[in-house]
């Protein structure tokens, strides 16, 4: 380090010294979500025009508005040093950070690492690229623009560039939006390039993002698809889309989510096409399936295959509680229909009937009523909200699924006959005590599949 640096850098050192331990000649105290912080009126006015025209201009600064609720100018009259300035257009700790940037001329834009932060779920997150750090940045940016401090602004900037390359896609997207309302070019060519390289269908996008803005995206994918049409032989390109498919689904066995958010963003890979949730809902864990659909990369209610049938149909075949409850979480709709004109309601019950009528399902030699019934009562509740939420008071019937039953049908339940109730109703007399259709859930899910259309799949399952 030369002596010119070593001298910058102690100037930078001493300067922050003086914010740090706050009462220190301090001349000025912002009162900031109801703490207090000291500062010096002379290192803020020469560091900022913002801060120079509230302390010794007779007006406010032009484009300002001090009269509101984010800072009280009555208190910022240079002749009062003991007034306490009302700060409410930041938080505390974006504050500081711009205070930092102001005395020492540098500042790390992101969250203490280990930090416990309420956006970042994950333990001993470094906070490089999590939502918490995009979220500070954000904040710090919009402070950087609104003090007018445009040499921080600029290092957010490039600080947010380096961050989407590994953020999650509802991350790029949020930094997307921002870059476009604030004209921030390079940021939104990084974001909108990103965007384009990514697996996410247009209807996605159209839900989170202005049409204008997603037929950009589009015009930046055909651009690129072109070029590599042009570059790879037509008998490859299958070749390379098998490739990505079997990488994901090892990806998903492993439960590695972050492998297939990467091939999402980098190598294009449409998880609806390549059928990643149906194929997780077979395969994987419950905790896979809700890492993938929080991706924000699938369509929960995608059909698949010929027959059309979408996660939901998969996961009332298998008859798994868990699989059912985290898809409805993520809005499965309980009500689509197959080509065939099938809900998963009509699947659940259509099982059920199986059940009770038969004494067994085919196909499943390991089922648990009480999961059968779980799942059913699940799906129906789903469906009667979304029948209230649409004026129809009448809970969602089935058609076309069930024969009409005759007296053979009939069963007793204590000595009483209620062959005459419908068969929801008929769930609540199942001898869960007596039932010899014990098994674990894993092997009720894989046993499933011979509903399943064999051709449904697009693409081989070997890895």
């Amino acid at each position: 380090m030369s002596s010119l640096e070593e001298s910058l850098r102690s100037l930078s050192l001493d300067c922050l010294n003086l914010l740090i331990n706050g009462h220190a000649f301090s001349d000025v105290t912002f009162s900031v979500e109801g703490r207090l912080v000291h500062a010096h009126r002379c290192i803020l006015a020469a560091r900022s025009l913002f801060f120079r025209k509230l302390f010794c201009a007779p007006d406010p600064p032009s484009g300002l508005d001090l009269a509101g609720s984010r800072i009280n100018p009555a208190a910022a009259a240079g002749s009062r040093p003991g007034g306490v300035i009302l700060v409410s257009s930041v938080g505390y700790e974006v504050f500081l950070l711009l205070l930092q940037f102001l005395y020492s001329g540098q500042v790390p834009i992101v969250p203490q690492k280990d930090e416990p932060r309420p956006s970042c779920s994950e333990r001993a997150c470094w906070h490089t690229h999590c939502t918490s750090a995009v979220d500070l940045a954000l904040d710090t940016l919009s402070a950087a623009r609104y003090f007018g401090v445009e040499q921080l602004e600029l290092l957010t900037q490039k600080q947010l560039g380096s961050m989407v390359e590994k953020a999650s896609i509802e991350d790029v997207i949020k930094v997307l939006i921002v870059s476009r309302k604030q004209d921030m070019h390079q940021l939104w060519t990084t974001c909108s390039h990103l965007l384009a390289k990514s697996g996410l269908p247009t209807e996605v996008l159209a839900k989170h993002l202005p049409l204008d803005v997603v037929a950009k995206i589009e015009e930046l994918r055909l651009k690129s698809s072109l070029a590599r049409r042009s570059l790879i032989p037509h008998h490859h390109r299958h070749d390379l889309e098998d490739q990505k498919i079997r990488r994901m689904r090892r990806a998903l066995d492993s439960s590695d989510v972050e492998l297939v958010k990467l091939m999402v963003m980098g190598e294009g890979l449409n998880l609806d096409e390549a059928l990643a949730l149906h194929y997780a809902i077979e395969n994987c864990s419950r905790e896979v399936v809700k890492a993938l659909l929080e991706l924000g990369a699938a369509d929960v209610n995608y059909p698949a295959g010929p027959a059309g049938k979408t996660s939901l149909h998969i996961a009332a075949e298998m008859v798994s509680p868990d699989m059912v409850a985290v898809l409805l979480d993520h809005h499965a709709d309980p009500n689509v229909r197959t080509v065939d004109g099938v809900t998963p309601l009509d699947v659940l019950r259509t099982l059920t009937s199986d059940f009770l009528f038969k004494g067994a399902v085919p196909g499943l030699s390991h089922i648990e009523p009480n999961k059968l019934r779980l799942c059913l009562e699940l799906v129906q509740s789903a469906a009667l909200v979304i029948s209230r939420e649409e004026g129809n008071l009448n809970p969602p019937t089935s058609t076309a699924i069930y024969q009409a039953m005759g007296d053979e049908h009939n069963i007793s339940s204590s000595g009483n006959n209620i062959a005459n109730l419908n068969l929801d109703s008929r769930m609540v007399y199942l001898n869960l005590g007596s039932t010899q259709m014990e098994g674990d859930d894993d092997s009720s899910r894989r046993e499933a599949v011979y509903r399943h259309d064999p051709t449904m799949y697009h693409h081989s399952h070997n890895l």
